[in-house]
């Protein structure tokens, strides 16, 4: 038990889920922790390398079955998700898109084919996935996507361009969401075909130890295989984005924990008017306060897991943990940050890192003020979207 397991949760995970979640806690301390801040200051990162990496432990896609993928736990991916991001938000962003929004897309709608094409691939690293749901002028709003797709005798013909897309400029493979006569259609593009252009978006304040980019999508023919033939409607993406919050789920947590231990670690080493900072009234109220949310949100998200392990987990309960989880985590590296003073905004301590992250994290696979929306539907049984 550590001084933040305040709740004693750890003997409540399986032996499997310890290791798994120790697998990959030690796996960030030897290959992330060293470089990560350098990575950020720069604004690059070794992600082919990592996804590599990644894939040896099967971390990608890992709560899929078959075609290579590990098939482990709900609560077992999460659990990796938590360790991932305690590293930075943008390790947690390469899995998150690779396993649960790209592959998840292919897993879920795509024909055998696709499936065998791709799957076992990115399952290791070797073949990269990227997401193609959010438009330029389209943030929250999908349905109103313009990017269309045309038949042209057997072929499709996709136009339009995708924003914000994480792996974008590395990806083999995106799965480009596109309107069509019939309504919303996945599509399974490879990058490398003519008329597809990916540009990395650069100058970036968040997540700098990821790579984003812009798709443009110019007359791009593809087979008439290349549609996933169980993607109906816009609900098809939609499962894919409830997919990848329940990892943010877990993950905003990780970003969270850390900065909480960087400064329980500072307040009781740094010495003011002859005393540690540890030992004044008014910082352990923040610490207090922030370790009560911390282990809040770690129980929301292990009920989350179990619920999803069960078959039971609803969109909305996700919204709930996505939420609660991200508002809170970003309180606590803010929070954090204020008791570190001068240093908070320095390098050498992730605090600050972690806080521009979750900025972006807060933002992406619903805002905050979306997922108010579905809990309040669910509350009140009407809309307010429109």
């Amino acid at each position: 038990m550590t001084a933040l397991d305040l709740l004693d949760l750890d003997p409540s995970l399986s032996e499997e889920e310890r290791q798994i979640r120790d697998v990959v806690r030690q796996l960030v301390d030897d290959r992330v922790r060293p470089h990560v801040a350098e990575w950020y200051e720069e604004g690059r990162v070794p992600a082919r390398e990592l996804a590599r990496e990644f894939g040896k432990l099967g971390l990608l896609g890992m709560h899929l079955t078959g075609y290579g993928c590990a098939g482990a736990s709900a609560v077992a991916y999460g659990l990796a998700c938590q360790e991932l991001e305690a590293g930075d938000s943008g390790l947690r962003s390469l899995v998150s898109v690779q396993g649960s929004l790209a592959m998840y897309a292919i897993w879920r709608y795509g024909s055998e084919e696709q499936k065998q094409r791709w799957l076992p691939a990115m399952a290791t690293g070797e073949a990269i996935g990227c997401f193609g749901l959010t438009e330029p002028d389209h943030g929250s709003d999908p349905a109103s996507m313009t990017t269309r797709a045309r038949r042209d005798g057997d072929d499709w013909v996709l136009t339009g361009a995708k924003m914000w897309i994480t792996n974008a400029p590395i990806a083999d493979v995106a799965v480009i969401w596109a309107r069509t006569d019939e309504g919303v259609s996945g599509f399974a593009v490879p990058m490398d075909t003519p008329g597809v252009t990916a540009r990395e978006i650069g100058r970036k304040m968040s997540l700098r130890a990821s790579v984003t980019g812009e798709i443009v999508l110019d007359d791009v023919r593809l087979p008439g295989d290349a549609q996933l033939p169980e993607a109906v409607g816009l609900k098809a993406p939609l499962s894919c984005l409830t997919e990848a919050r329940y990892g943010i789920v877990w993950g905003s947590l990780g970003a969270a924990r850390d900065c909480l231990e960087t400064t329980l670690a500072y307040a009781t080493s740094r010495t003011q008017f002859g005393r540690p900072l540890a030992g004044f009234q008014l910082t352990q109220a923040k610490l207090a306060d922030m370790a009560v949310e911390l282990v809040k949100g770690q129980l929301l998200a292990l009920h989350l897991g179990r619920l999803a392990d069960g078959g039971r987990l609803r969109p909305e309960q996700v919204s709930v943990g996505k939420l609660n989880n991200v508002r809170e985590a970003l309180a606590i590296a803010r929070q954090c940050r204020t008791i570190l003073g001068a240093n908070g905004v320095s390098g050498e301590y992730p605090v600050m890192r972690h806080a521009n992250n979750l900025e972006s994290v807060l933002t992406y696979e619903g805002t905050s003020e979306i997922h108010q929306l579905v809990v309040g539907q669910r509350l009140t049984g009407l809309s307010a979207f429109a």
